[in-house]
């Protein structure tokens, strides 16, 4: 099911890729975000599954991923494996298992101590490039987490081999959850290192886009705020937007997750999953706010009808961002 009215269309991207393309030189670290000492874990728990949310590094996300029926668990991007053992144990559950989205080393890299640390774990993932991998994925592969089923979704664009993975269990009637990378982040998109704009456009609307709208999206950063920001300034009229940022700067300043958001949210405040409503809206030079050569949102875009109406506002905005 797709929510929403126009959805953004291939025209739209393709514009933003070619200016993803572009060198982005030194990274402007804009807004600060709590060293990861001050960030705090958060626990989402359900019926049928239990996920930790573990901040790490500047602002990545880990996910210790728990079948609460048998105790067995899974890890998504464990970049910081020390950490990951301590909430192991403090679960006391059995890590089987570790689910990585792209090969970038700040999701990937600590892929090769982890498997020292906790020996025959399996490791699921769509690119050759990932270290440690020992089951190659692709699109609708699936797997088993103890009595979770977990499907992989092919999201190539900001690698070549990103996978995303959705996860729920037969029978429930709890939403179920995915782990979205860098694809999709609250409030915006990954950049386009590998990959086109249709594949982004098939990635957010096409594949992630059609999950069941009450699906837990965790993604892979903590970008919200100034994701959000960038929103109001294409968007200032929209009260969806206005109440998110609000909720997640009061969130912010006591150190606690914006994560997870839902697919039926982000249909509301996504620039990027948003309809043609949009066409009209500001498209100027929006601020400009990259974190350690990670955009936490890769600029604006907006439905086909408008576009062509706007093609200086883009190509400033494409000198202005990238």
């Amino acid at each position: 099911m797709v929510l929403g009215c126009g959805l953004i269309g291939r025209r739209s991207l393709a514009v933003l890729g070619a200016c993803a393309r572009r060198s982005l030189g030194p990274a402007l670290l804009g807004f600060l975000f709590h060293h990861t000492d001050l960030r705090k874990s958060a626990v989402v728990e359900q019926a049928a599954m239990k996920v930790e949310l573990l901040p790490a590094l500047t602002d990545n996300y880990m996910y210790l991923l728990i079948d609460k029926d048998t105790k067995e668990a899974a890890i998504v991007d464990p970049v910081q494996p020390q950490k990951v053992m301590e909430t192991v144990k403090k679960h006391g559950v059995k890590l089987t298992t570790v689910l990585t989205t792209h090969h970038h080393w700040d999701h990937a890299g600590g892929n090769e101590k982890l498997v020292k640390l906790e020996p025959g774990l399996k490791v699921y993932g769509g690119d050759d490039r990932i270290g440690a991998l020992t089951n190659k994925v692709t699109h609708l592969s699936t797997l088993q987490v103890g009595s979770l089923n977990i499907k992989c979704l092919s999201t190539p664009c900001h690698t070549s081999g990103h996978i995303c993975y959705f996860v729920s269990k037969p029978g429930s009637s709890e939403p179920p959850a995915v782990f979205t990378g860098d694809t999709l982040f609250v409030a915006g998109c990954g950049k386009f290192y590998e990959g086109t704009a249709d594949e982004m456009y098939k990635a957010l609307i096409e594949v992630l886009g059609r999950l069941p709208p009450d699906t837990k999206v965790y993604c892979g950063h903590e970008y919200t705020i100034n994701n959000l920001k960038f929103a109001r300034h294409v968007e200032p009229h929209n009260a969806a937007i206005q109440e998110k940022l609000a909720w997640a700067k009061e969130k912010y300043g006591i150190g606690e997750p914006t994560v997870p958001s839902t697919i039926a949210e982000e249909f509301t405040y996504n620039p990027f999953m948003r309809g043609e409503e949009r066409a009209g809206t500001r498209w100027g030079d929006g601020p400009r706010d990259h974190h350690e050569g990670h955009p936490q949102r890769e600029g604006p875009v907006q439905g086909a009808a408008g576009l062509s109406n706007c093609r200086g506002c883009w190509r400033r905005l494409g000198r202005e961002l990238f």
